[in-house]
C-alpha cells in the first residue's frame, strides 16, 4: 500500500499484464502493463497529477507487478484490494501488416469481481475527478453496479466524471454497450470518446452531429479522439479541431488513454480543454513512439519540451 498526496484524479477499472509481441511475425512478446483506466492514470501521474487507483488485482505474481509499477509511477494504491481467489487480468497485443490486434485472458478475474461495497466513497468525495470507461463497465454486472454507485457519488459531492467510451465488444453485446453506455453519458462531465467507439454506439458518422448529441446527453466538455488527425473538442459554446502532432509511429497500443490522462491532468491543473488537447495530443503521439501501453509514455518536460519548440 502506498499514501501519497490526496488524489485530484481517482481511475476506475481493470489493470492487466501486458504481452506486446516486439515485431510482426516474431514469436517474442515483450512484458508490460496495460489497462485503460490505469494507463490512464499513468499518463496523468507523469504529467504531474496527484492520482489514484481503484481496482482489484489478483494475490499472484502479476498482481504484485502492477502494484509494483504504481509504486514507482507515485499512483496511490490504498484503495486497490486484493483478491485471493481470483487472478490478475492477463492481455497480449500482436502485430501485423493490418495494425494491432489484443486477445484477453481476463474472464473471472479479481477486477471483474469488485462490487458496490469496494466503492471508496470517502476518497471519491475528495476528488476532484473521478474517470472511468466502457471497459470498467462491461468486464462484469457487479463491476458495472460499482461504477455507477462512484458516479452517483462523485455527482452529489461536486467531483466531475470523466468517461472514455472504450467499446470493446468482446466483453458485451452493442445493444447493451449502448444502453449502459447511454446512462453513463448522462452522467459525465467530461467525455473523451475515440472516433471508432462513437460512431459504432451512436450509428452517427458526422463530427458535429456526433458532438451535438454527446453534449445532448450532459457532458460539459468533449474531446472526439481522432488519432493522428488530433482532437475534435467541444464545449456547449465553442468547438474547434485541435491539431495532431506528427510522429514516426510504431504502436498505437495505448495512444487514447495517454491522450485522455494527459487531457484531464491539463484540465486539473487550470487549462482550457482547446489548450489541455493540443498538450494532451502531444503526449499521445510520442507515446506512440514506443512499444506496450505504458513505457512509451511521455513525462511533462517531455511534452513540454515539444510545445517549446513548436510555440
Amino acid at each position: 500500500m502506498t499514501c501519497l498526496l490526496p488524489a485530484a484524479i481517482l481511475a476506475l477499472g481493470e489493470a492487466m499484464v501486458e504481452f506486446n509481441q516486439s515485431a510482426p511475425n516474431t514469436p517474442n512478446y515483450l512484458q508490460g502493463f496495460g489497462g485503460d483506466t490505469s494507463n490512464f492514470c499513468i499518463a496523468a501521474a507523469r504529467q504531474g497529477a496527484a492520482t489514484g487507483f481503484v481496482s482489484a488485482v489478483g494475490d499472484d505474481h502479476f498482481g504484485r507487478l502492477l502494484r509494483e509499477q504504481w509504486l514507482r509511477e507515485q499512483v496511490d494504491t490504498t484503495w486497490v484490494r486484493t483478491d485471493e481467489t481470483a487472478p490478475t487480468g492477463v492481455y497480449f497485443v500482436s502485430h501485423n501488416e493490418q495494425g494491432h490486434q489484443f486477445d484477453y485472458l481476463r474472464a473471472g478475474s479479481a477486477a471483474s469481481r469488485y462490487m458496490v461495497r469496494d466503492v471508496p466513497l470517502e476518497a471519491i468525495a475528495a476528488a476532484q475527478v473521478v474517470h472511468l470507461s466502457g471497459v470498467s463497465l462491461a468486464i462484469s454486472v457487479s463491476a458495472c453496479d460499482a461504477m455507477f454507485a462512484a458516479m452517483e457519488h462523485a455527482t452529489a459531492n461536486g467531483v466531475r466524471v470523466s468517461f472514455d467510451t472504450n467499446l470493446r465488444l468482446k466483453l458485451w453485446p452493442l445493444a447493451r454497450a449502448r444502453a449502459v453506455m447511454l446512462e453513463a453519458l448522462r452522467q459525465t462531465d467530461i467525455c473523451l470518446p475515440s472516433w471508432d467507439d462513437v460512431t459504432e454506439l451512436t450509428g452517427l458518422t458526422g463530427r458535429d452531429e456526433i458532438v451535438d448529441f454527446l453534449l445532448s446527453c450532459g457532458p460539459g466538455v468533449v474531446a472526439l479522439k481522432l488519432g493522428a488527425q488530433g482532437a475534435y473538442v467541444a464545449t456547449p459554446d465553442e468547438r474547434r479541431i485541435v491539431a495532431g502532432y506528427a510522429v514516426n509511429a510504431v504502436d498505437a497500443t495505448g495512444a487514447g488513454d495517454c491522450f485522455g490522462g494527459a487531457f484531464v491532468a491539463r484540465l486539473v491543473a487550470g487549462d482550457d480543454p482547446f489548450v489541455a488537447a493540443r498538450y494532451a495530443n502531444v503526449a499521445a503521439a510520442l507515446s506512440t513512439q514506443g512499444f506496450g501501453a505504458v513505457a512509451p509514455i511521455p513525462r511533462k518536460a517531455d511534452v513540454e519540451q515539444v510545445l517549446a519548440s513548436h510555440a
